[in-house]
């Protein structure tokens, strides 16, 4: 029998997990997980009103339901956790799906002012990760900038403008909503440094804005005019041809009356977040940008400034180096071949990545299957050199228990869930999450009480 264990129980994890039992009839897999909880970013990056695919969480279920997987939670890797030549030892072959736990920076004065957040930290409060602090996201704040055109930066633009009726049945936690229907956002600015046709967002995603209740979305269109792209967008590729189309739909309508403002701002580029008195974000100052004939912008040497007390940055992610592998800092990735991993050039035997760490967080969800099948494929390839490897006899989770891991297994789990739909009853709601390790460790400790 071949031991695999699978770092990271997101998405690129459970589906490496899937090939490896679906390809492979002699093979056993341990999916081991820092946080008590499965699915990743399904769980933890999902906006929760996003019910359609958080309902992803079904599939990657079966997976880890498999009678030849195991969910092994609560288990860090690498530093303060197993080390991971430990792993290297107890199995015949370990996949590093870790995904890109790291956000990019602005790389501006005055970018770490309080009030002034990745977006990444202010997901991760509404989703309930129990790494999360709540340091006031929204105190006193009457206007928010979001740094980014990408689908995250939409995520949390919507977020802030939702109302409590519309996240009341969600699984957001009871102190986020609460937060968030005292909040007194009323302006909202999404901003991106290039023009409509180069944004990210996906064509749904951007829809859904202009379909919030009470919220009006102004576009200006001179900005989109900027863009050559957006006077003739037929030559685009469809999604970026359709973002063009829903921008020009929204350009040419007079605003309507609206408790909320959101506006869709292009060509600015974040130089400066400057300070009140009090030390606290209260502006972001822009250059005016132009397109450069190649693709990318140039600076006008013109400034606007944007008023805010909230600023998210959402200007993508980067991976951070796992422990003891190789790690190539310029693309944020370990080096492979095929998802073996490489030292020096050479395959590194028994080491494997898929996801984020392996080609980059690019992609949607869905592009997390055929990554990790490339992976797999190379796994079981080299299954004849692996199984000829000395692991112990005995099972690698008492050997995990003996050295002082505890992890949550599937039952420890399947606790967690009853207790945040009882919390939820509670609350006259659906399910609520746990928002802490406290509560999640002693809701997973039921299951063996």
């Amino acid at each position: 029998m071949l031991r695999v264990a699978v770092v990271g129980s997101g998405p690129s994890g459970c589906y490496t997990a899937q090939s490896l039992v679906q390809l492979g009839q002699e093979v056993h897999v341990d999916v081991l997980d820092r946080l008590p909880c499965p699915y990743g970013l399904v769980r933890y990056g999902v906006a929760p009103d996003h019910e359609k695919i958080k309902s992803l969480q079904n599939a990657l279920r079966t997976v880890l339901e498999h009678e030849r997987v195991r969910f092994l939670g609560a288990v860090p890797v690498g530093p303060g956790g197993v080390p991971s030549t430990r792993l290297r030892e107890l199995y015949h072959a370990v996949v590093y799906c870790v995904g890109a736990a790291a956000d990019r920076r602005l790389g501006i004065p005055g970018e770490d002012l309080p009030g002034s957040w990745s977006a990444t930290e202010f997901v991760s409060w509404y989703s309930a990760h129990p790494d999360a602090v709540d340091d006031g996201f929204l105190r006193g704040a009457r206007s928010a900038v979001v740094i980014g055109v990408g689908n995250v930066a939409v995520d949390v633009a919507r977020m802030l403008v939702r109302g409590p009726a519309e996240l009341s049945g969600t699984d957001i936690p009871q102190a986020a909503l609460d937060t968030l229907a005292a909040g007194r956002v009323a302006d909202v600015h999404m901003v991106g440094r290039r023009g409509p046709s180069q944004a990210r967002f996906t064509t749904k995603e951007l829809r859904e804005l202009g379909a919030l209740p009470d919220t009006a979305v102004l576009v200006e269109p001179a900005e989109l005019a900027l863009d050559p792209a957006y006077r003739d967008p037929s030559g685009l590729p469809g999604a970026q041809r359709r973002n063009v189309e829903v921008l020009r739909g929204w350009a040419g309508r007079a605003a309507p009356e609206a408790a909320r403002r959101l506006r869709v701002r292009f060509f600015l580029r974040p130089v400066e977040l400057t300070a009140d008195e009090d030390g606290h974000v209260a502006a972001v100052r822009f250059e005016r940008t132009r397109p450069d004939g190649s693709g990318g912008v140039t600076g006008t040497g013109r400034y606007e400034e944007i008023r805010a007390g909230l600023v998210l940055r959402s200007v993508g992610y980067r991976g951070v180096p796992p422990e003891g592998l190789p790690f190539d800092a310029a693309s944020g990735t370990v080096p492979h071949r095929a998802g073996r991993v490489l030292r020096a050039g050479a395959i590194a035997p028994g080491e494997y990545v898929a996801g984020w760490i392996k080609r980059g967080p690019t992609g949607v969800i869905g592009t997390n299957r055929p990554c990790a099948k490339e992976t797999v494929t190379s796994l079981l390839a080299d299954a004849p050199a692996l199984l000829r490897r000395d692991v112990p006899a005995c099972d690698p989770l008492g050997a995990l228990r003996a050295e002082g891991v505890e992890p949550v297994e599937w039952a420890g789990w399947r606790a967690i869930e009853r207790a945040e739909a009882e919390l939820g009853a509670s609350l006259g709601r659906r399910v609520v999450k746990l928002p802490d390790w406290e509560s999640l460790l002693a809701a997973a400790r039921r299951a063996t009480d």
